[in-house]
């Protein structure tokens, strides 16, 4: 009976051992990935220069997500191999769609999914193209693509327009990380405000920075704050320091409340 219980023991052994190399093979088949999610046991990304990228910076996200999002609506845009995606189906969203331009992440995406069981729809769509989306998200997620974008506040204003109940919003960020107190208008001859290293600015990369072509432009804490409102946002928290949680700002008019986007298209 002993040895009975030894060989089955050994089979399964044998068999999860085949398993594994199976899929670690079809995680290298679908070429280098930037998100490093745990499918059972078998990293995609264990080398990853960040570490445990993204599961690192989500761990500070996590807590300002609602545990339960049942019936909610969920757009990841850049969503990459959908580790985002993955992260707010399984806390019970109806609906995710994930959009990216690369196909290699997509096809990652399409994977994952398939593998853990979740029901996630991806599409290749542009940044610039999400407007054409039909609808409205409880939760739009635009987690590092801003800085890799050459019009990136352009982006968000197309963006803004999706976001009916919250934006997470992440990017790089590079030089002060101080949030400034800035008057409405300043004199023209008014030099030395520029100076100041808390004033919003914008970092623009011509060549490369940390080897990659499509860093564009890298703003600071102002930056970010700063466009984030102008694009008609306004910042609930900021669970971690490049990570800003936003809904759509509000104004009273004839007696309703309207977006400001909406309001500025009515001028």
């Amino acid at each position: 009976m002993a040895t009975i219980q030894t060989n089955f023991v050994d089979e399964r052994t044998s068999a999860k051992t085949v398993e594994q190399e199976q899929l670690s093979q079809r995680i290298s088949e679908l070429g280098e990935w930037f998100h490093n999610i745990d499918l059972r046991g078998i990293p995609t990304a264990p080398s990853h220069f960040l570490g445990d990228f993204p599961r690192v910076k989500w761990k500070q996200i996590a807590p300002a997500i609602p545990e339960r999002l049942e019936g909610d609506s969920v757009l990841d845009i850049g969503c990459n191999a959908g580790f985002y995606s993955v992260e707010f189906r399984s806390r019970g969203a109806a609906r995710v769609l994930g959009v990216d331009v690369d196909e290699r992440y997509l096809r990652q995406a399409r994977f994952v999914a398939d593998f853990l069981g979740h029901d996630i729809e991806f599409e290749k769509l542009s940044v610039y193209d999400v407007d054409q989306i039909p609808g409205q998200f409880d939760y739009v997620l635009f987690m590092g693509v801003f800085y890799h974008l050459r019009y990136p506040l352009y982006a968000l204003d197309k963006i803004v327009k999706k976001v009916r109940g919250r934006l997470v919003f992440q990017t790089m960020v590079r030089g002060s990380m101080d949030a400034p107190e800035l008057r409405d208008d300043y004199h023209f001859w008014n030099k030395e405000i520029f100076d100041a290293p808390d004033f919003p600015r914008m970092y623009f990369v011509e060549k490369c920075y940390a080897g990659d072509p499509t860093n564009w432009w890298i703003p600071n804490r102002g930056a970010v704050e700063a466009m984030l409102r102008s694009s008609g946002l306004e910042i609930e928290s900021h669970p971690e320091a490049e990570t800003w949680i936003c809904r759509p700002a509000c104004v009273e008019r004839d007696g309703r409340y309207i977006l400001d986007h909406e309001l500025a298209g009515t001028l």
